[in-house]
């Protein structure tokens, strides 16, 4: 066997890059990357898992010189040997084939020297970086995790390329139904099992060099800080509690790879479009505490104010918080009858504000719809306008005596937070102005008096579901509680609400009698509007004055501590630990036993769990028949979110 080689001077390389986009088309960081790759590499083949559209195939024709379609099977592993069989002889053309994916985003900073670098190595094949060696193997909880080059990125020169070793290992690749299998059956492996057999591997940023043995995930910016051209994606949307555990700050690393010039627009549209919404949030460090020193925008934008009054008493106190708006603004108030319409153009009569440029008050027939329909329904002639910048949205309520706290801070959180003041206001225009690709804020989830985290879906997920695919919306729904404006008030582009308002609702449509499992249209739509940005390529960010987020901050500090202090270890085992247990429900014998059997026997339990599901339904519809009926209240009511 001849001794492994340097990449030789005019050598020729080959990219091979595999794509898979959920909606069949190319996104902007893909076509950044191959654009950077481009001076490196004599040819580019480019293989979509899946399916690709009309424009995704002339967007990728202006950065590659060929395209390859195959059914999404077995990952990018097996898309590789597609390419592989594909090329069949004429592989041996090239001195290097580089094997990549768009698990990635690049160049962060440039290919240059760190081609440089690995063409001077005599080797058969190298990585971007690697992971050490781990026993137990983490994946299958025994045995041992080689030491293995990451599979987003191998370069694999002409010796290997020409072996019998390369053909055979191909030829028997196996099948690889999950992830799981492709890190097994092939990430793991490759490395070991050519070395093993005589061939020489390098890695242009090696693991020994860092803290961690995996510093594409946990040390992403101690590598972008020592050259490393890319950074993963999986920073950015990895389990939450999980990058906690590790201190990986998405935010700081977004800082920093947009301080290296990289266009973060390219992100942060990818992640809106492919990211659940909360999870997004957390990662990315999305929420805004804004200041209350004004600052000067570049532009005027163009505003326009949906006010919805449900309670007429409550018009004049909210009129009065637009004061805070300091740009001219265009007016619309939503009422419920025509009584409150005539009663709020009386009060807008009285009214002298210059940033008014004009005002309007309709009157809505009846309906079920709230503040939601009055949106989506009686604005929907507003939300098509095309020379509208942002809609501000905001509402009035009706405090309920029983709930009057609760109820009376959740109207301050809501409406404090969109339009606390001229000063923390204009800040908030400036997120706007600052990212093209913001489409909506607004505030938290409200947690001081009620209780949505933890259930925020409630009856409405499989009713988001079913409207995310009547809409053809597929950003992942939240897994636990949805990231949304469960107050119904937010600062929103109207082309990020394209999605929904592009559907012609109707008032009929908000009926409750058709609900199903009691999820009405308004809620459902209420919980899948960053879903609905996203689709669009647009990113939400959650906004707090510094009074609110002191508020919210320390009780939920204080609950945590509290939660935390009957389990061991960090939040993510914390985590974990109970989600093994499951649901308590009352902390009944029945409900102590269930866990039991999901700690000692889960097996037992994933039996036992249809036929116990079963008889809870049915003990529940048993008291449900012996209990009265009673009239639920709705939002505006004092009822839940």
């Amino acid at each position: 066997m001849t001794q492994p080689q340097i990449f030789p001077t005019g050598g020729r390389r080959l990219l091979v890059y595999v794509v898979w986009d959920r909606r069949g088309g190319v996104e902007d960081f893909v076509l950044f990357t191959l654009a950077g790759l481009r001076t490196h590499s004599d040819r580019i083949l480019v293989v979509v898992n899946g399916s690709l559209d009309n424009g995704g195939r002339a967007a990728l024709e202006e950065v590659c010189d060929e395209i390859l379609v195959r059914p999404n099977v077995g990952f990018d592993i097996w898309a590789h040997k597609h390419a592989i069989d594909h090329l069949g002889e004429a592989i041996n053309e090239y001195d290097e084939v580089v094997f990549a994916n768009d698990t990635w985003y690049g160049p962060v900073r440039p290919f240059d020297p760190v081609f440089e670098r690995m063409d001077a190595e005599p080797i058969d094949f190298w990585g971007m970086t690697d992971h050490a060696r781990e026993e137990p193997n983490p994946f299958t909880r025994k045995g041992v995790m080689h030491y293995h080059l990451q599979s987003f990125w191998i370069a694999v020169r002409r010796r290997m390329l020409e072996s019998s070793q390369w053909r055979d290992y191909w030829r028997d690749l196996p099948s690889m139904p999950g992830y799981f299998d492709a890190v097994l059956k092939h990430e793991v492996v490759f490395t070991h099992a050519f070395e093993s057999q005589g061939f020489t591997h390098g890695v242009a940023f090696p693991s020994e060099d860092y803290p961690t043995d995996h510093p594409a995930l946990f040390n992403a910016d101690l590598l972008l800080d020592a050259g490393c051209p890319l950074i993963k994606r999986r920073p950015f949307f990895h389990y939450p509690p999980f990058l906690d555990r590790h201190a990986v700050i998405g935010r700081d690393l977004l800082s920093r790879v947009a301080g290296y010039g990289y266009p973060v627009e390219n992100i942060l549209s990818n992640l809106a479009r492919n990211v659940a919404p909360r999870t997004l949030n957390a990662d990315l460090a999305m929420l805004e505490v804004l200041p209350d020193a004004p600052v000067k925008l570049q532009a005027r934008p163009r505003l326009l104010v949906a006010l919805h009054v449900s309670d007429a008493a409550a018009a004049g106190a909210l009129l009065d918080r637009l004061s805070a708006i300091t740009e001219a603004f265009e007016l619309v108030v939503t009422v419920a009858s025509s009584t409150d319409a005539e009663s709020v153009r009386e009060a807008l009569r009285n009214r002298d504000d210059p940033r008014m440029t004009s005002a309007e008050v309709r009157a809505l027939p009846p309906n079920d719809g709230r503040d939601i329909a009055a949106l989506f329904v009686g604005l929907a002639d507003v939300l098509a306008r095309e020379d509208l910048d942002l809609i501000v949205r905001v509402h009035t309520m009706k405090m309920g005596t029983s709930t009057q706290n609760a109820r009376r801070y959740f109207q301050s959180q809501q409406v404090d937070n969109i339009i606390d003041s001229p000063g923390y206001f204009s800040n908030l225009l400036a997120l706007f102005e600052s990212e093209p690709g913001l489409g909506v804020v607004f505030p938290p989830t409200v947690h001081i008096g009620y209780t949505p985290l933890g259930r925020g879906w409630s009856v409405y997920a499989s009713a988001a579901e079913r409207l995310c695919k009547q809409l053809r919306v597929r950003v992942p729904l939240d897994g636990v509680s949805p990231l949304a404006p469960l107050g119904g008030m937010m600062v929103f582009r109207p082309r990020a609400m394209r999605a929904l308002t592009a559907h012609k609702w109707a008032y009929d449509d908000y009926r409750r009698a058709g609900a199903s499992g009691g999820a009405d249209l308004a809620r459902t739509q209420e919980r899948v509007i960053a879903n609905v940005a996203g689709e669009s390529g647009f990113h939400c960010r959650t906004v707090m004055t510094e009074r609110h987020a002191a508020l919210s901050h320390l009780s939920l500090e204080y609950t945590f501590d509290q939660l935390a202090s009957t389990t061991p270890g960090y939040p993510v085992e914390q985590i974990q630990f109970l989600h093994r247990a499951g649901w308590m429900s009352a902390a009944g014998p029945g409900s102590f036993a269930r866990m039991y059997l999901r700690f000692k026997y889960p097996r037992l339990a994933r039996r036992a769990d249809p036929a116990l599901d079963l008889l809870r339904r049915v003990l529940v519809k048993v008291k449900a028949l012996r209990r009265p009926p009673r009239r639920s209240p709705s939002r505006a009511e004092g009822g839940k979110l």
